[in-house]
């Protein structure tokens, strides 16, 4: 029969397996900057700002990066003007969600395996077009990378490993710019400008008078309009009823205008996100116009579908999107049932309301953190595409380390005491 010792040690190893795990943040653009032969390709990312924050949560990818001798001479770079949303999306096809390390590619059959991109999240791609199918030729040893639909003219093939972290990210570089199957290059191109008065198009809907007054006071609805002709915007706007349905502590009015602006920022997405993507998205933590002006891990947005509604959460507060004012790319205006208050302004606790939303039942749990950076790692209450292999951190692992961690402290001093 094992001694008193021996069992609470081995207890004691399974509990720190249990122990939850260091948060780890990818910096895409600080690690591609060692290599001057990507210095484009890094430009390119750097810019597409939507991109990098939505990598910055992302604790398990496969990059395929362009040398710039490959990249300066594309034809779909040098023909053609891409918008920045469009070019973003490019960008975004060349995000694998899994881990892959060489001698994963190597491994792979001749006919290939699919890989989901973070194109394929964002709910614009066609079908399975978001994934890219990663075959490998025993013979030539060659691997190569093309869209799933037959035919595809967009192929590229892999030249070397030139980076990576075990388990988190490796990075590849390929010879050519991949274009997602089906893509409309000359869209981007030809695409009108909306050029929407967004304060107008509030009062006109009767229902967000408030909001607009608040929109058009603070002058940040310019920054909102100047946001339209880029990678486009989507609006989460307060209708009146959730103004009135504020608690007495929480008095927006009372403000210093730099935060009221903040607060209005962190309404916004800087992407166009039709319904049918908040609904479908896999990565449900979204950074908003307030992230770009406070840093990376705050004032995000958490999105998940519920009783087939979208819910929105800040993480004290959760409201669900009650109507289309507009949606046109590229352009998204919807109504929500709360003041999405942050959580960086009003505290970490959750704020009671006394009016519920309109029928949808009570909104799934929320998990809250200390820090923004507790936001990473959250599992997502939407699909995920098949292939999809982000890491998440333990559920049990975060809600029970620090007991866990006493306890150990315990048995370490039983096992000493015998």
């Amino acid at each position: 029969m094992p001694s008193l010792p021996q069992i609470t040690l081995t207890f004691m190893f399974y509990l720190l397996i249990l122990s939850p795990t260091p948060s780890f943040s990818l910096n895409i653009t600080a690690l591609l900057s060692t290599f001057p032969n990507l210095s484009q390709f890094t430009a390119l990312l750097s810019a597409a700002t939507p991109l990098t924050a939505d990598l910055s949560h992302r604790t398990s990818i496969s990059l395929l990066a362009v040398p710039n001798s490959f990249l300066s001479t594309d034809p779909n770079l040098s023909h053609h003007q891409l918008s920045s949303s469009a070019l973003t999306d490019v960008l975004r096809y060349h995000v694998l969600l899994q881990f892959l390390s060489w001698s994963d590619l190597h491994s792979l059959p001749p006919s290939g395996k699919l890989f989901t991109t973070l194109f394929q999240t964002t709910g614009r791609a066609t079908n399975n077009f978001g994934s890219v199918n990663i075959t490998h030729d025993p013979h030539s040893n060659l691997v190569s990378i093309r869209s799933p639909a037959p035919y595809s003219s967009s192929n590229a093939t892999v030249m070397e490993l030139i980076k990576t972290l075990p388990y988190n990210i490796t990075i590849f570089t390929v010879n050519s710019l991949l274009i997602p199957y089906g893509f409309d290059l000359m869209a981007s191109e030809t695409r009108p400008s909306i050029l929407l008065n967004i304060t107008k198009t509030l009062i006109d809907a009767h229902n967000f008078n408030v909001a607009a007054s608040m929109l058009s006071a603070s002058g940040v609805v310019n920054e909102f309009e100047a946001g339209e002709g880029g990678s486009g915007i989507t609006l989460f706007i307060p209708v009146d009823e959730a103004f009135a349905d504020l608690p007495p502590s929480v008095s927006l009015q009372s403000l210093p205008a730099d935060k009221k602006a903040v607060v209005l920022k962190a309404h916004v997405l800087r992407a166009y996100y039709p319904l049918g993507s908040l609904q479908s998205t896999a990565n449900p933590l979204q950074p908003t116009l307030a992230t770009e002006a406070m840093g990376a891990g705050s004032f995000t947005l958490n999105i998940s579908t519920f009783n087939g509604s979208v819910a929105i959460n800040t993480g004290i507060v959760q409201g669900i999107i009650t109507q289309t004012v507009f949606d046109q790319n590229p352009i998204a205006i919807f109504g929500v049932s709360k003041v999405l208050l942050p959580r960086e302004i009003f505290g970490k606790n959750p704020i009671m309301s006394v009016k519920s939303p309109p029928d949808i039942g009570a909104p799934p749990p929320y998990n809250d953190a200390s820090s923004p950076s507790g936001f990473e790692g959250q599992p997502s209450h939407l699909s995920s595409p098949p292939g999809f292999g982000e890491d998440v951190t333990s559920n049990v692992a975060g809600v029970y380390g620090s007991e866990l961690f006493s306890f150990v402290l315990c048995c370490i001093n039983l096992y000493l005491l015998v």
